[in-house]
């Protein structure tokens, strides 16, 4: 696997897409067709520009290309109980995109509505709107994406497993996430992990645990039941499944849950029963939000590039919106390039030191 990247600040020019075609020894337009998930490109080809992408921190600016079909365009952002850190990242990179051209960017709050007041939600929307964007969890909401796909308006599904062939979507790989963060701690000497899952109705979650099973059968470790326990993405989930990890009789010597807030939350009961992170236990994370830096220490966290993956849905949502015949809609999934972050919450095992 390729080495994690530390976190460091540094100011360096933009890697361009003709940088990443010669590393992976491609031409540029077949980058341009691996980024924005067109078809006709071998699964063998496809990996290799994702690993030079990934190698070189390429992260593509593809809403510059659609800035002239934002005139008078109005996007929708619509959101339920999204975790706080998440949705600022996401609402920066909406915004950054929003004031460089005449979008006007709506945001509604749909609080925890059943599917048919979703329905009904998703109907008035699109009497309203020119596009609208999805976060998670209402990402894999097939109540509000029948809806607006029957009225026309393009959708954009942001972190989604990509659970339908009828909009589009832009994520990150969270299988081969799930599986490089495992492979860091195994390479570390751990060996008895816990692992706390996100929420059980999004693909996304069920990937990201599929990628550690991977990892743990590679190694040839079992995967022991009791160190698997149940997430929603909370603070709170991850203090209840903190509790649960560190009360075994033979507690695991490293922990990954399935995004930062419930890693932070992992550190708190771990300080409360006074357990040094990482001397005592190893504390991961996911998507790298500001969660990741306020705690301490600073979390080893996947790198989720939230804010540019915000513009790129803008990009996505521009193409279709400019279809005016609507005969042939844009669907997209384009897969970011996520990466390790490595910071102070690893170590090797209390077991190893003490050989």
């Amino acid at each position: 696997m390729e080495k994690p990247t530390r976190a460091v600040r540094r100011k360096s020019r933009g890697i361009t897409i003709d940088e990443v075609a010669a590393l992976a020894g491609v031409s540029p337009m077949t980058v341009s067709r691996v980024i924005n998930g067109k078809a006709k490109v071998k699964d063998a080809t496809r990996e290799r520009v994702m690993r030079a992408v990934r190698k070189l921190g390429y992260t593509p600016n593809l809403a510059a290309s659609s800035l002239a079909a934002a005139q008078h365009t109005r996007i929708a952002l619509i959101y339920t109980n999204p975790t706080g850190a998440y949705l600022r990242e996401l609402l920066l990179g909406l915004l950054r995109v929003a004031s460089r051209t005449t979008i006007q960017l709506v945001s509604e709050y749909w609080d925890e509505l059943d599917a048919e007041s979703e329905r009904r939600a998703a109907r008035e929307l699109a009497k309203r709107v020119d596009g609208v964007i999805l976060p998670p969890p209402l990402c894999e909401s097939r109540a509000a994406v029948s809806e607006l796909v029957r009225a026309g308006v393009p959708v954009v599904a942001i972190a989604s497993g990509r659970f339908s062939d009828e909009i589009s979507c832009v994520r990150i790989d969270d299988f081969r996430a799930g599986k490089e963060m495992a492979e860091h701690l195994i390479e570390h000497g751990h060996t008895h992990i816990g692992f706390i899952k996100g929420r059980s109705d999004l693909s996304a979650s069920a990937r990201r645990f599929e990628g550690f099973q991977a990892a743990l059968h590679e190694a040839g470790l079992a995967l022991e039941p009791g160190l698997v326990q149940p997430g929603d993405y909370t603070y709170r989930a991850g203090l209840k499944a903190a509790e649960k990890l560190l009360s075994l009789r033979r507690m695991p010597s490293a922990i990954i849950a399935s995004n930062d807030d419930m890693a932070a939350a992992v550190i708190s009961v771990a300080h409360r029963r006074g357990l040094d992170v990482p001397r005592d236990l190893s504390v991961v994370g996911f998507d790298d939000t500001s969660a990741a830096t306020t705690v301490w220490p600073e979390l080893t966290t996947i790198h989720q590039p939230i804010a540019s993956m915000a513009n790129d849905a803008i990009d996505v949502l521009l193409r279709s919106i400019r279809r005016h015949d609507g005969t042939t809609r844009v669907l997209a999934d384009h897969v970011a390039a996520h990466r390790l972050v490595v910071r102070d919450s690893v170590s090797v095992p209390p077991r190893a030191r003490r050989r």
